[in-house]
């Protein structure tokens, strides 16, 4: 494979009079096979000739002062190469932090080592592809000039134009049947042929036979269909490995470090089944080792710990409390269990630094740390896993002994070996041969069963579509389960409540009060809403700030026998209060003299002293009426002695 790897030398993508200038390295095959200093348009010309399948760069910003800038360059890119950003898409880290993983240290004041060292991880699967573009291509045939108003022979050079560009879309259109792609074509007739021709093909631009191009009356222009948002793909598709704490109990506690010690999960939750962990550390990487903060290692976690065949890890003896604030005192948590499985991780990190920094030693820049390290943890010697992962026996063979002075029969011997190699070597070679042949036939059933596929995919999104609008309709239902739900759980209540009254009311001794949080018109809707107000229902009240007239009255006509007044001897009713309920005919009852029983809405009191109570009450209010009907009385006699002496005054 081919790598390119760019750092700004100087100038700038945002600046129109400063350009950038780029440092650019080569890499093949893992090897550094040049640098130099090239400008925006020289980087352009260089990646059209030789087309190489990598151009990595540290950040886009070097190459695009924006998203529109960035299609444009994508656009412009060979359909086989890839633009590679090396530290990472949505969530980014620094270009040493990257070279780091693979032990490669570099300068970074010097835009040659930056270009390097990004060309190197990019090679070694380092970062991730920015993609911009769907799996649709667009090709536009159209013409190279306009007809114009012309004179006498313009009608022969229109019919010339667009003939050409007839001509152009069904060769193009040759080329897409030959190669078994689906299309959609659209034509915009004109005078000779047609002045436009668009094909729409259901393939990336990589896979379509067809480039853009200009002639003397005709242009192709084929562009890719850009996304509505960049996306990036890791480049590698291997897990990172992870150091994992895990504190079981009633709330669990997740915590995950990679093998540099940075967090990379931290987590706790009461309701986390096995699955749900196994599933949560699957989403974070592949689990190397799982530690314990205890020295015996708990079933749960041992149980969790078999199910990713990870290296188990305890401490010598259970961590101490003032160990574990020591330990993760550079990171922030929520509660004592996060707390708990991150010292946990950051135990079994501590324990291994020491081994990982001989290693890292010992390693040549191009490995993989992180592979190396967990091999080795998992007992490989380091030398095999050197060998293994640069492709090369691990043991080297025996050197033979030299000859000091070869002699003839020798030369002989060695003639004849070499003859015995060429013809195995042919014989390979006629077998490489077949086996190109028999990959040809597979790469042709291939292409079949992808025509047959893509058919496939089509019929698959017309399904999801209608999946989709299935599960908005199952959403909408759930959510009116939901609100059913709700409402009954309200109910249900409110019959306990009501349950809870109906029980007081059996007792003979005791008579159920329930409790008014106001006496205001809000305080009547809510108890109405939760226990209901009958006929006959006996309310009681804390304190009687806030009270109306109309809320007396309305309580009145509803059928209560009784409203029982809180507060103590010190704190009498409102007279006004008194005056409107002997006249709305409301018995008042002092709470001292019921001494009532609250709990929650509802309460009960003896019913010897409610019945006291009314009656007392009931006493005071026959006094009350017959205090009112004589001051009637008296007010008429007052009424009939004023008329008389009107009547003598005019009489005399």
């Amino acid at each position: 494979m081919r790598e390119f790897g760019i750092d700004i030398i100087k100038g700038s993508v945002r600046s129109r009079t400063r350009r950038p200038v780029y440092a650019l390295a080569r890499v093949e095959d893992g090897e550094i096979t040049g640098v130099e200093e090239v400008t925006g348009f020289r980087l352009q010309r260089l990646l059209a000739a030789e087309q190489p399948d990598i151009l990595a760069v540290d950040s886009l910003q070097e190459i695009a002062a924006d998203q529109r800038e960035l299609y444009a360059f994508l656009q412009a890119l060979p359909p086989a190469t890839k633009l590679v950003q090396v530290t990472g898409g949505e969530k980014k880290e620094s270009l040493a932090k990257v070279a780091a993983r693979y032990n490669i240290s570099f300068n970074k004041s010097d835009p040659y080592a930056e270009a390097r060292t990004t060309a190197r991880v990019a090679s070694l699967g380092a970062g991730v592809e920015v993609i911009a573009f769907e799996n649709t291509t667009d090709i536009v045939v159209s013409r190279h000039r306009s007809p114009g108003r012309g004179g006498w022979s313009q009608n022969r050079y229109a019919r010339k134009i667009h003939g050409g560009v007839l001509q152009k879309a069904r060769e193009i259109e040759a080329r897409l049947r030959g190669a078994g792609l689906d299309y959609e074509k659209k034509e915009t007739k004109a005078f000779g042929g047609f002045s436009r021709v668009t094909f729409r093909v259901v393939a990336p631009r990589d896979m379509v036979p067809v480039h853009s191009s200009r002639g003397a009356d005709v242009q192709v222009r084929v562009a890719g269909r850009q996304l509505d948002r960049i996306r990036f793909e890791p480049l590698s598709s291997r897990p990172r490995y992870l150091i994992v704490g895990l504190d079981p109990g009633t709330t669990t506690g997740i915590a995950a470090v990679d093998l540099d010690g940075n967090l990379v999960l931290l987590s706790s939750s009461r309701q986390m089944t096995m699955s749900d962990i196994v599933e949560e550390l699957y989403r974070a990487g592949k689990p190397l080792i799982i530690a314990s903060d205890v020295h015996q290692m708990p079933y749960s976690v041992e149980k969790i710990r078999r199910a990713f065949n990870a290296i188990p890890y305890t401490p010598k003896q259970s961590l101490s409390v003032e160990t574990k604030y020591d330990l993760t005192a550079a990171f922030s948590y929520t509660n004592d269990h996060e707390r708990d499985a991150l010292s946990a991780a950051l135990d079994a990190y501590r324990s291994l630094q020491n081994k990982f920094r001989n290693i890292t030693k010992r390693v040549q820049p191009g490995f993989d740390l992180d592979e190396v390290r967990a091999r080795v943890l998992r007992g490989q010697p380091l030398d095999t896993v050197l060998a293994d992962l640069q492709g090369v026996p691990a043991a080297p063979r025996p050197a033979e002994p030299v000859a000091v002075a070869p002699e003839r029969p020798i030369e002989d011997e060695r003639v004849m070996a070499l003859d015995g190699m060429v013809k195995r070597l042919r014989s390979y070679v006629q077998e490489l041969q077949e086996e190109l042949r028999e990959h040809d036939r597979e790469m042709e059933r291939l292409r079949q069963s992808l025509r047959r596929a893509r058919s496939a995919t089509e019929r698959k999104v017309r399904r999801d579509a209608e999946l989709a609008t299935k599960d908005a309709t199952i959403e909408s239902l759930r959510e009116q389960l939901r609100g059913e739900r709700r409402r009954s759980r309200r109910l249900k209540k409110r019959l306990e409540r009501i349950e809870t009254v109906a029980k007081i009311e059996v007792s003979e001794d005791y008579t159920p009060l329930k409790v008014l949080d106001s006496l205001t018109r809000e305080g009547v809707r809510s108890l109405q809403e939760g226990i209901g107000i009958a006929e006959g229902d006996i309310l009681y009240v804390p304190r009687a700030h806030g009270w109306g007239r109309g809320v007396v009255k309305d309580l009145a006509g509803t059928g209560v026998r009784a409203l029982v007044i809180g507060g103590g001897p010190q704190e009498p009713p409102d007279p006004h209060l008194v005056r409107v309920a002997r006249e709305a005919g409301l018995p008042l009852l002092p709470a001292d003299t019921v001494k009532p029983d609250i709990r929650g809405r509802t309460g009960a009191a003896r019913t010897r002293a409610i019945e006291e109570a009314i009656g007392e009450w009931e006493e005071e209010q026959k006094e009350y009426r017959r205090e009112q009907e004589a001051e009637r009385v008296e007010y008429l006699f007052k009424e009939y002695r004023s008329e008389r002496e009107k009547e003598v005054r005019r009489g005399g």
